[in-house]
């Protein structure tokens, strides 16, 4: 009952802030679209000054310029009366505030159950192999290899000639019951796939420069030697992992733009530079749509995305601070976002509806999940950045979910951030459920 009780107060403050803000759009109404007119300006502006060279160039920068005068315009007057929007601000942060507190009671009460440290069975004979270049040095900076020998696990250093799959085959063949990877997420995916394989628990140890396969499951990736606990405490964690063409990734596979610049031999040297120079020729006028196609779960088909995103599980592609990363691991689908906008006023069209929270209602967003998915070209061949590696891939390009196929082992405090990380993908679908006194559908 007290569950439900704060579902319904919660939903309740739901609504209270989408009438506050209802009554401060029809209030500041013609502010408001001068501040979107002035977005879209700028957006439009922008594109052009990144497709565009010589005197386009320069009349995107005077538009993304004049876009920006306007929003400020637009502001200026809609936040005149600063005591009382900051006391509005106030209110309207309180019962955010007891909005969050509610749904959180409400819809995970057992959270903190889970705080409880739990230990697994260490493996006997765990193997981790170490690549020294990886992230500027992380390996020799944290101390990787003693740390791992306090805990009776041998280290494989890779060298430069070496060849990982292999070194991750004989080390199974030598008895090893634990694979684990010190490296990037390239590494890390394909040395998984040698663990999933032979049928043994992996252990992630973020030492390559972004790791966002560790971001995403919750391990620590500003120290390394915290997740080498893993082998010690032997928590098993089931996730999902994802495959294109029978090729495994962790994280995700880019198609379009991002794709075929990191094909180009500067741009590991020279990033920034490498794309503002391609660009242009990319996204310009002139630019031919790219060699891309396939079909949404809805049956619509769509051609020429210059920006294809798969991942191994959904994003959360909202604004918040959870963007850009995977609140969940096990849903058991991959996500889809692509983008075909092809022109600056479709740009700008698209950033407007985004500003709104409406960016699906776009022909040029395209945003779905699904178990198996396929890309088709025409030529038969498309670029692909996996988990970070330029290739050459054959079309069509089916991937496929392979939902809890692995199988990691983590630091006894894991389980707890993963539940933490999955209570914040809530909907209000899932509160209603508990106020009427059904089992949510987290």
């Amino acid at each position: 009952m007290s569950r439900r009780v704060c579902a319904i107060i919660g939903l309740v403050c739901v609504g209270v802030l989408g009438l506050a803000v209802a009554a401060f759009l029809i209030r500041g109404g013609v502010h408001i679209l001068i501040g979107l007119a002035g977005f879209a300006v700028s957006v439009a502006g922008a594109w052009w000054v990144v497709t565009e060279r010589g005197p386009r160039r320069i009349t995107g920068a005077i538009a993304l310029i004049l876009g920006l005068v306007l929003i400020a315009v637009a502001l200026a007057q809609v936040l005149s009366g600063t005591e009382a929007i900051i006391i509005r601000l106030l209110v309207a942060m309180a019962v955010l505030a007891v909005a969050t507190g509610c749904t959180r009671y409400a819809l995970i009460p057992d959270l903190h159950a889970l705080d409880q440290t739990r230990e697994g069975r260490p493996p006997s004979r765990p193997v981790l192999i170490c690549n020294p270049k990886s992230g500027d040095g992380k390996v020799e900076r944290f101390g990787i290899i003693s740390a791992a020998a306090e805990l009776g696990v041998e280290t494989i250093v890779l060298g430069p000639d070496d060849d990982l799959e292999q070194l991750a085959r004989d080390a199974v063949a030598r008895g090893a019951d634990c694979l684990g990877m010190a490296g990037g997420d390239g590494s890390q995916a394909l040395v998984a796939s040698i663990a999933i394989e032979h049928d043994v628990p992996f252990v992630c140890v973020s030492a390559g420069t972004r790791n966002h396969f560790a971001l995403d499951l919750g391990l620590d990736r500003d120290d390394p030697r915290r997740t080498l606990t893993a082998f010690r405490d032997a928590v098993e964690r089931r996730v999902d992992y994802a495959t294109v063409n029978g090729r495994l990734f962790v994280n995700n596979v880019s198609l379009g733009v991002y794709a075929t610049i990191v094909q180009q031999d500067s741009y590991r040297a020279e990033k920034a530079q490498t794309a503002a120079a391609m660009l242009p020729d990319l996204l310009g006028p002139m630019a031919e749509p790219f060699d891309l196609q396939f079909t949404t779960p809805a049956g619509d088909a769509v051609d020429g995305s210059f920006m294809i995103l798969v991942s191994n599980n959904p994003y959360a592609a909202t604004a918040s601070p959870d963007a850009g990363i995977r609140r969940r691991m096990d849903t058991g689908t991959l996500g889809v976002i692509a983008v075909s906008t092809s022109t600056g006023a479709e740009a700008a069209q698209l950033m407007a509806l985004s500003a709104l929270g409406l960016r699906k209602a776009s022909p040029f967003w395209h945003e779905f999940t699904a178990v198996e998915f396929e890309i088709r070209s025409r030529s038969g061949r498309a670029f692909a950045g996996v988990d970070g590696e330029a290739l050459d891939l054959p079309t069509p390009m089916r991937f496929r979910s392979h939902p809890a196929g692995l199988r990691l082992l983590v630091p006894a405090d894991n389980e707890a951030v993963a539940a933490r990380r999955r209570a914040r993908d809530v909907s209000l679908r899932a509160l209603v459920d508990v106020a009427t006194g059904r089992t949510p559908q987290l």
